[in-house]
C-alpha cells in the first residue's frame, strides 16, 4: 500500500479510536492514536496475517504488550473487516468482545494473548519466536511496547534472552512518547538511552519518526532482512497525534473525551487528511 493510502488508513483509523472511547467513557487515547501508522503500516504492509485462516501456523503473531491501547488494535482490526463498525461501538461493554485490554478468549481473530499487566509481552514473544525458530518456520514475531513499559525489569530479562537465543524473527517496537500516565518518563524513571541499552543487551537497533510512514517501512523491512539477533524499532512519537487538545499531555493517557471534544477532534482529523491528501 502506498504512503497516500497508508495516510487515508492512518486517519480512519484515528476516527475510529476518538469515537469509541467517546461512546465508552472511559480508555486511553493517548498511546492509541500515538501507535497509529505504526500498525497500520505493520498490517497493511508487512505482517503476514489471513482474516479467513486467522489460527493459521503459517501466520505472523502480534502482541499487544502495552494492552491497554488495544482501540487502535480494535479500529486497524475493523479496517481489514475482522470487527464490524457496530462491534467497535462496544468497546467496554459488559458481554463485548472488544474489552477495555485485548482478551484472547473472546475469539476475536487478531488478538494472539491477553495483555493488560504491563512488562511481560516481550517475555510471550521471545517465547513465541523461539517455538516457531525451533521448527524452522520463516513467520515473524511483532511485539509493541510503550516507553514507560521499558521500567519494568521483565522486559530486560525478555531482551536477554532473546539476544542469547539469536531470536532474529523477533521484532520490538517501542512507541517512545515520552509520557506514561503519572507524566514525562525521564521524571517518573529515566529509561534513556534506549537505543543503547538495547545494544547493549545484543540487538539491532532501529531509530525512527514513529509518524512517518515511510521511514516505518524502511524499519519493518530491514528488521526482516537482518540476520543473527532481534530487531528493536524505537519509534519516536507524538501521545495523543492528531489531536491538538490531546497532544503531548500525560492527562490524556487514559481518559476519554465528552461528545463535544469528541466532535472536535474528529473535525480536526478529517482537517487534516483532507490537507495532508490535497483537497
Amino acid at each position: 500500500m502506498q504512503t497516500q493510502e497508508l495516510k487515508m488508513k492512518a486517519a480512519a483509523v484515528r476516527k475510529d479510536i476518538i469515537k469509541m472511547l467517546g461512546l465508552a467513557g472511559s480508555g486511553h487515547p493517548g498511546g492509541s492514536l500515538s501507535s497509529v501508522e505504526l500498525l497500520v503500516s505493520l498490517y497493511f504492509n508487512h505482517i503476514k496475517f489471513d482474516l479467513k485462516n486467522a489460527s493459521s501456523p503459517d501466520r505472523d503473531f502480534f502482541v499487544l504488550s502495552k494492552g491497554h491501547v488495544c482501540p487502535v488494535l480494535y479500529a486497524v482490526l475493523a479496517q481489514l473487516e475482522c470487527i464490524t463498525q457496530d462491534e467497535l461501538c462496544t468497546l467496554r461493554k459488559a458481554g463485548s468482545k472488544l474489552q477495555g485490554h485485548p482478551a484472547k478468549d473472546k475469539d476475536l481473530p487478531g488478538i494472539e494473548i491477553s495483555t493488560g499487566s504491563l512488562g511481560y509481552g516481550l517475555s510471550i514473544g521471545a517465547g513465541i519466536a523461539a517455538g516457531v525458530k525451533s521448527r524452522k518456520s520463516s513467520n515473524r514475531v511483532y511485539v509493541l511496547m510503550g516507553d514507560g513499559e521499558q521500567q519494568e525489569g521483565s522486559v530486560w530479562e525478555a531482551a536477554m534472552s532473546a539476544s542469547h537465543y539469536k531470536l532474529d524473527n523477533l521484532c520490538a517496537i517501542v512507541d517512545d512518547n515520552g509520557l506514561q500516565i503519572d507524566g514525562a518518563t525521564k521524571d517518573i524513571m529515566d529509561v534513556s538511552p534506549l537505543g543503547a541499552k538495547y545494544s547493549s543487551f545484543g540487538w539491532n537497533v532501529i531509530e525512527i519518526d514513529g509518524h512517518d510512514f515511510e521511514s516505518i517501512d524502511a524499519a519493518y523491512s530491514k528488521a526482516a532482512a537482518f540476520k543473527g539477533k532481534p530487531t528493536v524499532i524505537i519509534a519516536k512519537t507524538i501521545k495523543g497525534k492528531g489531536v491538538s487538545f490531546m497532544e503531548n499531555l500525560a492527562e490524556w493517557h487514559g481518559k476519554a473525551p465528552s461528545k463535544e471534544l469528541v466532535e472536535k477532534a474528529l473535525k480536526e482529523i478529517q482537517t487534516a487528511e483532507v490537507g495532508k491528501l490535497g483537497g
